[in-house]
């Protein structure tokens, strides 16, 4: 694929903004990231992986800023930021934290837009993809959505928000059940039980051919199942020898990455931009494109649709 936009526009980042949340024990840490020029900017409301923060996934986060959108991102309460003790009973319920954070977002998308000078009456409220990695992808699932079973409770509740169109899934886990490791099972327990066949909104997932979490029995193919088991209208990249981090989403020269490849990141960067700007109704020229390049024989990937 070639490039989008060979001149990618400056990009304005603030961090953090502060939103109060009552019941979560930690006040809301988000940044935003949005192109210097440009109005009716659409919205990528990204969540990240365990463990990490609002400053990870630059090579994502700047690349689709700089090219037309507006990308907040949260610190969430798995996030090794914030320690959480041992017993502490939110931990129980961290994927369900991770959702309200995205909501709570969305219900102040008017006032974090004021926070960032220039920003204000340049976004557009009514396009807004969910996006994430690994666990985060799981998030951004549930905004559209994925029915997870509760572990407490044993019910699957309907959290998705009719404020978000579609979903970007990196990486991300696949059905559970007897597919999930012992210890997966102890300390995942929100992975236990996932469907995906209730995700209507349109969805493109990524994910690598060699991804051996330590989580499924079942090898890199459980990644797929949030497409595989999903409705239609929704696409799938295969990155060919991409490993969890899929060659370094998360920055460069990070010590998780065990993969680094500066062409799977460009791949992934190229791929999802191009599907973000289709999914949009910005341009569909560059996913039009995409389909049959890498529907043949291509050295980085594969992407399908059904």
């Amino acid at each position: 694929m070639g490039p989008i936009d060979p001149t990618p526009t400056p990009v304005v980042t603030v961090k953090p903004l502060t939103l109060p949340s009552p019941g979560r024990g930690e006040d809301l840490q988000v940044r935003i990231s949005a192109p210097v020029t440009g109005a009716d900017l659409p919205i990528i409301l990204f969540a990240h992986g365990f463990g990490s923060s609002l400053d990870s996934y630059a090579p994502l986060v700047d690349h689709w800023s700089s090219h037309g959108f507006v990308v907040v991102q949260a610190t969430h309460l798995d996030s090794t930021r914030i320690t959480l003790a041992e017993n502490d009973p939110r931990k129980r319920q961290l994927w369900r934290y991770r959702v309200q954070d995205m909501k709570r977002i969305l219900d102040d998308l008017g006032a974090l837009e004021a926070a960032v000078p220039g920003l204000r009456g340049r976004v557009d409220h009514d396009r807004i993809v969910a996006a994430g990695h690994s666990f985060g992808g799981q998030t951004a699932g549930i905004l559209v959505g994925l029915r997870v079973t509760d572990p407490q409770t044993g019910s699957a509740e309907d959290l998705s928000d009719p404020r978000i169109m579609a979903s970007i899934q990196l990486a991300t886990a696949g059905h559970g059940g007897a597919e999930l490791t012992p210890f997966a099972h102890e300390h995942l327990p929100w992975l236990r039980a996932q469907d995906f066949s209730r995700i209507t909104a349109p969805g493109l997932v990524v994910a690598g051919d060699d991804d051996n979490l330590p989580l499924s029995t079942r090898g890199p193919a459980w990644t797929t199942d949030p497409y595989t088991l999903s409705r239609g209208n929704k696409s799938l990249l295969t990155v060919f020898g991409g490993q969890h981090f899929l060659g370094g989403i998360s920055g460069e020269h990070v010590t998780e990455t065990t993969d680094e490849s500066p062409d799977r990141v460009a791949l992934v960067q190229q791929v999802t931009l191009a599907y973000l700007r289709h999914v949009t109704g910005i341009d569909h020229s560059d996913w039009t494109t995409a389909q049959p390049l890498l529907g043949a024989p291509h050295p980085l990937g594969r992407l399908e649709s059904k």
